[in-house]
């Protein structure tokens, strides 16, 4: 039985052990970003030949030419077409569910017209090539080539490159028919720091983009953040977290498989229970206990859970909210009576399951919403990826002859303020005398 952390909002202690439970460390480790730096340096460099190499040293295989890194649209296609059937619904019904929620999001462009003939407005235009980075290696993940990819393509993006590892030279075919049903433009076959600056800087081959979406590991994570500035980011994401708002009238086997759905991810993934029922905390644990031996992944949702993992038993269902903002978690389950009465009061969650029966893997895969969300308390400040962000806003801005007088005036007076006199000259001269 994984010892899971018990807090108890009336101890005194309380304010201190929750804090001390969601201090995640952000800081890089030295020793990734001193490697992370070299490669993007070296890319920059040798360019192809510096992505090669390091394909060679990491993902351990090796190619005759620069052109092999390229992954044709063909050989998506056929991956596409050699999917077992219900693996192929599957990746289907789930694009057209995440392709009409992401319909909803898409900006458009406007503007009004003010008496004196001014026009102002704002013109909504797509990226024009953006960056996908897929993760490699132990696990494939279609889900997050389908959640990055489509939102681009609805907002306009007209190319859209995926960089995907492939240790020892296999290619996971989900993850290509996955690139084939999202519409993605050109895949290569470049992971690690190397593809982040491939990406950032471009080579021969692999085209320079305007933005890096996508999750990786440390060394992913710290290149994206090493190369923000020449190229736009998602964000830097940290481990996945789930908090489970409950007000113990669910069944606690639901409850504990959920809690194993974010802990399965890795060690450091965090997963906790929040109830007023002390009672019913106690058999959630009791469900941990009979159902771990059952999962899979059992050794990393124990380290998991005894590592990051608490069950908080709180006065009510009001301090249960007032903590759920505090903590601002990426997964937030409202498996209570009235979830909908609750969700009006969270300011602070990346998405938010309402109900008993809305599990939080449904947003993971199929639902509909994005599941690249904020981690680490971030979502007190940010929000899911969306089609806003493949797209950009210019303001618009046409001055008539009497609006161009008229504003001139003001601006003039203003300029003047700050000591700036070109500013006002500028403005004076087009003031009607």
């Amino acid at each position: 039985m994984p010892e899971i952390k018990r807090l108890n909002s009336q101890d005194s202690t309380f304010d201190v052990d929750l804090e001390r439970l969601l201090d995640w460390d952000q800081t890089t480790d030295p020793a990734v970003e001193s490697v992370v730096r070299d490669v993007i340096a070296d890319v920059r460099t040798r360019g192809d030949a510096a992505v090669i190499d390091y394909t060679q040293r990491f993902d351990r295989w090796s190619m005759p030419a620069a052109a092999d890194l390229e992954i044709t649209l063909d050989a998506c296609q056929q991956a596409l077409a050699s999917l077992p059937q219900s693996q192929r619904v599957a990746l289907e019904q789930a694009a057209d569910r995440i392709r009409a929620y992401a319909g909803h999001q898409k900006m458009e462009s406007w503007s009004y017209t003010e008496a004196d003939g001014t026009l102002l407005g704002q013109q909504v235009t797509p990226l024009d090539r953006v960056g996908l980075y897929v993760p490699g290696g132990k696990a494939a993940y279609p889900s997050s080539v389908l959640m990055n990819a489509i939102p681009a393509k609805v907002a306009g993006v007209a190319e859209l490159i995926m960089v995907v590892p492939t240790p020892e030279g296999e290619v996971n075919d989900m993850v290509l028919a996955a690139a084939a049903i999202a519409g993605v433009d050109r895949v290569f076959a470049v992971g690690g720091a190397q593809a982040v600056a491939a990406l950032a800087y471009g080579t021969v081959t692999i085209p320079a983009v305007d933005k890096i979406v996508g999750p990786g590991n440390a060394y992913v994570a710290s290149a994206k953040r090493m190369v923000f500035g020449k190229v736009g980011i998602d964000m830097i994401a940290g481990p996945s977290e789930i908090l489970v708002v409950c007000d113990g009238q669910t069944d606690p086997d639901w409850i504990a498989v959920d809690l194993f759905s974010q802990a399965e991810h890795d060690e450091d993934a965090q997963s906790i229970l929040v109830s007023p029922d002390g009672d019913f905390l106690d058999r959630v644990a009791a469900s941990i206990k009979r159902l771990l031996p059952e999962m899979s992944r059992a050794e990393i949702i124990r380290a998991s859970l005894q590592g990051q993992g608490a069950l908080i038993q709180v006065r009510d269902m009001d301090e249960a909210v007032e903590i759920a903002n505090l903590i601002a978690p990426e997964h937030l389950e409202l498996s209570v009576a009235e979830p909908q009465v609750i969700a009006a009061r969270i300011r602070h969650a990346g998405a938010i399951f309402m109900g008993r029966y809305t599990a939080e893997v449904l947003g993971d895969y199929c639902a509909g919403p994005n599941h690249v969300l904020p981690t680490s308390r971030t979502a007190r400040f940010s929000s899911p990826l969306g089609v806003y962000d493949f797209q950009k806003r210019s303001s618009l801005i046409f001055c008539s002859e009497e609006g161009a007088s008229t504003l001139g005036k003001t601006a003039a007076i203003l300029a003047h303020g700050e000591g700036l006199t070109a500013h006002a000259r500028s403005a004076e001269v087009r003031i009607k005398k």
